[in-house]
Formats: C-alpha cells, sequence, structure tokens
C-alpha cells in the first residue's frame, strides 16, 4: 500500500512539475516574440527616419536641414539597438531560461524600458532647451541648426518614450503568469521549499 502511496505521489509531482515546466516555456515563447516585435517596430521607424532624413538633409535648408540630419544620426543608434535586441531575441533559446532566469530576465527589461521612458523625457527637456537657444542664438546659421536639432529630439524622445511605455505594458501584461509560477515556492533564510497542494 506505501508503495502504491509513493507511486501515486511521484506521479503527481512529477506530472505538476512537468505542467510548471510547459508553463514556462510557453511564458518564455511569448516574452521572446514580444521582444522580437517590439524590436521590429523601433527598427522599422530607425530605417524609415535614416532613410527619409538621409534624402531630405540634402534637399533642405536651415532649419529643416538640421531637422531631417538629426533624425538620420539619432536614428543610427536606434538602428543598432533594435538589431541586437532582435538577435537576441531570435538567438535565445525559450527552453533555456529555468524558473530564476525567466523571472530574472522580465524584471531586468521592465526596469530598462521604465528607465528608458525617464531618459526619454530627458531627451525631449534637451530638445526644448536647444530650440529655446535657437530663438536666442543672434549668429542665423547656429540658430537654425539648433532650432532644427530641437524639434527632432522632441520628436525622437516623444517617439522613444510612448515606445518604452508600451513595450513595458506589453511585457508586464503576463507577470500574473509569472507570479502562478513562482506560487508554492518558500524561502526560510538556509533553504528553498516548494509546497504543492493536491
Amino acid at each position: 500500500m506505501k508503495k502504491i502511496y509513493l507511486s501515486l505521489f511521484f506521479t503527481l509531482s512529477f506530472g505538476y512539475l512537468f505542467a510548471q515546466s510547459v508553463d514556462l516555456l510557453h511564458f518564455n515563447e511569448v516574452r521572446l516574440n514580444k521582444t522580437k516585435t517590439a524590436m521590429t517596430i523601433l527598427g522599422t521607424w530607425a530605417v524609415g527616419n535614416i532613410a527619409v532624413g538621409s534624402v531630405l538633409a540634402t534637399k533642405k535648408e536651415g532649419e529643416e536641414k538640421a531637422f531631417h540630419q538629426m533624425n538620420a544620426l539619432w536614428n543610427g543608434v536606434n538602428l543598432t539597438i533594435a538589431g541586437f535586441g532582435l538577435y537576441s531575441a531570435m538567438t535565445a533559446d525559450a527552453a533555456s531560461f529555468g524558473l530564476f532566469e525567466t523571472f530574472d530576465e522580465q524584471q531586468k527589461i521592465q526596469k530598462v524600458l521604465l528607465f528608458n521612458a525617464g531618459l526619454d523625457v530627458g531627451y525631449m527637456a534637451g530638445g526644448l532647451y536647444l530650440r529655446e537657444k535657437g530663438k536666442n542664438t543672434l549668429d542665423l546659421e547656429k540658430s537654425m541648426k539648433y532650432k532644427g536639432w530641437g524639434k527632432s529630439i522632441i520628436l525622437q524622445g516623444a517617439f522613444l518614450f510612448v515606445f518604452d511605455l508600451s513595450t513595458y505594458f506589453v511585457l508586464s501584461s503576463n507577470n500574473s503568469e509569472l507570479k502562478g509560477l513562482l506560487e508554492g515556492l518558500s524561502f526560510n533564510g538556509t533553504g528553498i521549499g516548494w509546497k504543492t497542494i493536491f
């Protein structure tokens, strides 16, 4: 009789752990797919700005030329970030993330996105400063550059602010699934336990 109970206990335990690992795999697949989508959006924005900015910078003068030059330059950085992010998401193996690595990755990317949203506000403030500086600069050429650069940085900062916050909310929308995977874990200072209710 003890063997039957023991066998039943192990069967249920392994079944539960297998279900948890399947949920963890699914969670990581969804997270990586969302990251790929976000990096594709950022990369598309960057390529569009580089293409349009490069062409129009050669055809415009003054403030508009400076605006398009900055759009093209700024998005060289965005394209690099998008490329690295997309490559990382595409080459990552969803099955290679354990529970703690999954939790760590999820928290890390969310913190980075919120930090970046704060930086984006700083970019927009910097753009406003450049526009004001352009209005108060007597040298006409510098004035046009400052105004054009300022408008570009405001635009790029606003896009990145919306992008970073949207990506944060999209990625955090499945935090409740991660919470479900972590339920039952307990820490007592010297070890880790996992309580399972059948």
